[in-house]
């Protein structure tokens, strides 16, 4: 019997699956890199695309139980009941047992070292009765926060075909648990945890492979790959990257680690805007005459481009907070976008002002285009609007 047709249909198919996998790894891809300070987006393909997110749904669980903490409702002390629907859980699990209890602090660091299921269950009862009830809320938050793409069935990320969300919306999600809790934020870059004498590892390796990661989470399931957000600090300058559909961990880390280093390369030598992300190949000379005044503007003169000035502001809280939108290489440009930030906010009070401010960086000067004279709630909300109108934003403290 001649063997050789058979050998060369079984390579055939082992060609076929081969393929198959490659395809399907690239249908599941999207990714995203921003430059936190700046409010400007680096890299990104299939940004918008939904995605099922895995365990990076645990982002959004820890942001719940942050918020939670900051409102009295948890202590990081208290106990929390496992009940027999937590115990069950599958694996990545601490392997608990109905009845038992456990810390909520143990709780944080099961979810952001093992990744543990049956963490996520408990903490979603303490909060939501039920985890379809903490779902809900999930998504009612996740909406709040501009994630505009995301829904949420569980706290785990096990799997459920309308549980997805988007790179830009993990990426959303990563800033705000950053800025909002950057205490609590500080749990994500646990190497390990001794949980009953067994070794939690963190399963972001990112921590100890690449320099500057702080966080944030790892996810896989089969239907989404292996999934990655993170965010790396150097030199003052944050990013937080998303790759979604990773072919294996390592492949996944080296695609993080590779956006991560185009990324801080373009941030160091950006002069672009909010929009623009091409370096400059004009050489800016620094006069060693004074930089000119900043531009500031009343409101009165940009009213005609701003609608319904309804001031949404406690007027007994200090208007010292400010909002960035962009930074530019020339004063023309900035003034534009920030009146076009004016026109898209809409709700504005009388103690807003545009404020043009040049600002000397390596190799240049550059034109920072802010809008000043918000509270913190209400820079924050103006943020929110603007992103949810893919223009970017950054919410500045009073300095």
């Amino acid at each position: 019997m001649n063997k050789l047709p058979l050998f060369f249909a079984v390579i055939w198919l082992f060609l076929g699956v081969i393929t198959f996998s490659q395809e399907a790894a690239a249908s599941r891809y999207a990714s995203i890199v921003i430059d936190v300070n700046r409010g400007i987006v680096l890299h990104a393909i299939n940004p918008d695309k939904r995605r099922y997110p895995a365990s990076l749904t645990k982002i959004m669980t820890l942001y719940m139980v942050f918020e939670a903490l900051k409102q009295g409702k948890l202590t990081l002390d208290q106990r929390l009941h496992v009940s027999r629907r937590a115990a069950g859980m599958a694996p990545s699990n601490l392997k608990l047992t109905a009845g038992d209890t456990i810390t909520l602090e143990t709780a944080i660091y099961a979810l952001v070292t093992k990744s543990a299921n049956d963490a996520a269950v408990i903490v979603a009862e303490a909060l939501g009765k039920t985890e379809s009830k903490f779902a809900v809320s999930m998504t009612k938050k996740a909406r709040t926060l501009g994630m505009r793409k995301t829904t949420f069935r569980n706290a785990s990320g096990l799997p459920n075909r309308r549980q997805k969300s988007t790179a830009r919306d993990m990426a959303t999600l990563a800033r705000h648990l950053i800025n909002d809790f950057p205490r609590q934020y500080r749990y994500f870059s646990t190497p390990k945890y001794i949980f009953r004498g067994k070794t939690l590892k963190n399963h972001n390796t990112l921590l100890r492979t690449y320099r500057g990661t702080d966080g944030v989470k790892t996810g896989y399931i089969r239907a989404s790959g292996f999934n990655l957000v993170a965010s790396a600090k150097r030199d003052g300058r944050r990013l937080i990257g998303v790759v979604f559909g990773g072919h294996n961990p390592k492949s996944r880390d080296r695609e993080m680690a590779r956006l991560f280093d185009k990324g801080f390369a373009k941030a160091k030598t950006w002069r672009g805007g909010v929009s623009s992300i091409k370096r400059s190949t004009t050489k800016i000379a620094l006069k060693k005459t004074t930089p000119k005044k900043p531009t500031t503007k009343p409101l009165q003169a940009i009213r005609k481009y701003a609608h319904d000035l309804t001031p949404i502001v406690n007027r007994d809280t200090e208007p010292a907070w400010s909002i960035q939108v962009g930074a530019y290489k020339t004063v023309n440009p900035a003034r534009r976008a920030a009146q076009l930030a004016v026109k898209r906010i809409r709700n504005l009070n009388e103690h807003t002002r545009i404020h043009i401010s040049p600002h000397k960086e390596e190799g240049g000067l550059i034109y920072r285009a802010r809008l000043v004279g918000f509270t913190k709630s209400h820079a924050k909300a103006a943020c929110q609007r603007l992103k949810r109108r893919r223009m970017g934003c950054v919410a500045i403290p009073p300095t």
